[in-house]
């Protein structure tokens, strides 16, 4: 398990968080912040609006509570999140696949989706 820890970790520091040739950047969505796990571990659902099945997960069930989620990505920009946004709020965003801020973030493990996407909060 240790392993598996450390290689996510790993393969989440070497995979570019920005990547995504998707043609919905610019466009807005809303979502909410589903699980606002440990160390920025932070699952999203889309609520309203459709960015792609390349980009998010259309089922996922959170190993640790075995609640369901139906579109869902993993935060792919910690650091640009803001800190104001808790827990079951929601919240206007667009896809951001410029270089966002660069900031610690621990790496204690908390599951998400296997997709992780870029945002930036918009009112």
């Amino acid at each position: 398990m240790r392993l598996y820890i450390f290689l996510t970790a790993i393969a989440g520091m070497l995979l570019p968080a920005g990547e995504c040739n998707n043609k919905s950047t610019g466009q807005k969505f809303k979502g909410r912040l589903e699980v606002a796990g440990i160390c920025m571990n932070y699952t999203i659902s889309v609520i309203e609006g459709n960015p792609g099945t390349d980009v998010i997960v259309a089922n996922w069930t959170d190993e640790v509570t075995n609640k369901q989620y139906t579109n869902v990505f993993r935060l792919g920009n910690p650091c640009d999140f803001p800190s104001s946004l808790k827990q079951g709020d929601e919240f206007y965003f667009v896809i951001d696949t410029s270089k966002g801020k660069e900031c610690a973030v621990c790496m204690a493990y908390y599951p998400t989706p296997s997709k992780s996407l870029p945002i930036k909060v918009v009112k």
